[in-house]
C-alpha cells in the first residue's frame, strides 16, 4: 500500500470537498483508480472506498460551511430523504451494471458535467 499516494488523494480530495463539495466521486475515485490501482482494482472498490472517506470529509465540511452561514438546512432536510433513497439506489445499481460500463458511464457523466461547467451559463 503506498500511503503517501492515499493521504495526498485523501488531502486533494478533502480540499476540493469543502471548496466545491466535490472530492469523493471527481476526485478520489478517478485518482485512486490511477494511482492505487494494485488496491483499488475496479471501479466498485473505488467508489464504495470514497464513500467510506467522503462520509466524515463531508460531516467536517458540514461543520465549517454551518459556522460560516453557509447551509441551508430547509434545502437540507427538503433533498435529504430522496438523496438517502437515491444512495441506496445507486448502490444497489452497481450490482446489475459491469464495472467496465459503470466505468464509461462515469467518464461520460464527468465530461458532460465538465462541458456544462466551461461551457454554458
Amino acid at each position: 500500500m503506498n500511503f503517501f499516494m492515499a493521504g495526498l488523494i485523501g488531502l486533494i480530495g478533502g480540499i476540493t470537498s469543502g471548496l466545491f463539495g466535490v472530492g469523493g466521486g471527481v476526485v478520489m475515485v478517478p485518482a485512486m483508480l490511477l494511482l492505487l490501482g494494485s488496491e483499488v482494482t475496479d471501479i466498485k472498490k473505488a467508489i464504495g472506498t470514497s464513500l467510506a472517506v467522503i462520509v466524515p470529509t463531508a460531516l467536517v465540511g458540514t461543520w465549517k460551511h454551518h459556522s460560516q452561514d453557509n447551509v441551508k438546512w430547509q434545502v437540507v432536510a427538503a433533498l435529504l430523504p430522496m438523496a438517502l433513497a437515491g444512495g441506496y439506489l445507486g448502490a444497489w445499481l452497481t450490482t446489475k451494471i459491469q464495472a467496465e460500463d459503470l466505468k464509461r458511464m462515469f467518464g461520460g457523466f464527468l465530461l458532460l458535467v465538465g462541458c456544462k461547467l466551461l461551457f454554458f451559463k
